[in-house]
């Protein structure tokens, strides 16, 4: 095939994420995981995905980005586990109730942290100060986002995440080679960037910014029916984000 046939042929659209000594990659139908064991060989996993990923549900905006939140969650926990596994030997699953209350428990943590208590000090701050609600949002936005950037800078303090990041690095740069019909040998990989536009991360940022225009377009409102808010709405922000 030649070279311009190449890049006018649509890519598959892949993505992925770094796990403990390895990297998932996920297309449409499958997942493959690639971890390297604890004796420096490299062993493979792989995983019949949802059919839902290759319905036309994944071409609406919103749901696409409601289920891609899934995807980031349960699917990542599932792949990190599988690569705890290979480090240790163990064949522990989290599936079924075991699954879900992980995920409640994580889920529950992660809404406290990011959006209930930046909530509060936005609607305390603004009640004491007497300030207008479209400044106690972007105080809240403002906490949002320092709360993040410290959890992420703190995590990245640990050895082993410090290990991770390097392979979440890694894993954009095989999809931004992936992306330029470029050949997948680590000589030509390791020179593409390890930004990538699809980023989890970044997509975290998305959802901070946009949150500060959703909920400022709320209006006051009272600290129970604020704190609801940040509930129900998160769908809405994960979706459009």
């Amino acid at each position: 095939m030649s070279s311009e046939s190449q890049t006018t042929t649509k890519l598959p659209n892949y993505g992925g994420q770094a796990v403990i000594e390895g990297v998932m990659m996920r297309g449409k139908k499958f997942a493959a995981i690639a971890m390297r064991n604890p004796e420096g060989e490299i062993t493979i996993h792989t995983e019949k995905l949802n059919k839902i990923y290759q319905s036309k549900i994944m071409k609406i905006p919103f749901l696409r980005g409601l289920i891609g939140l899934n995807d980031a969650l349960i699917l990542g926990m599932k792949a990190l586990t599988i690569s705890a596994n290979t480090q240790t030997g163990e064949d522990e699953k989290i599936e079924g109730p075991a699954l879900f209350f992980t995920f409640a428990l994580s889920m529950g943590i992660a809404i406290l942290i990011f959006f209930l208590i930046p909530a509060g000090v936005g609607q305390a701050v603004e009640r004491y100060l007497s300030w207008k609600p479209w400044l106690g949002n972007l105080l809240e936005g403002l906490v949002r986002l320092i709360f993040l950037i410290a959890y992420m800078w703190g995590i990245g303090q640990m050895e082993d995440i410090k290990r991770v990041f390097s392979y979440h690095g890694a894993e954009h740069k095989v999809i931004n080679a992936f992306e330029a019909n470029a050949e997948l040998v680590p000589e030509t990989v390791k020179d593409y960037s390890l930004e990538h536009p699809r980023c989890g991360t970044a997509f975290l940022l998305i959802v901070v910014l946009f949150s500060v225009l959703l909920f400022t377009a709320l209006g006051p409102m009272s600290l129970l029916w604020r704190l609801v808010s940040r509930i129900l709405l998160l769908p809405v922000l994960a979706g459009v984000a």
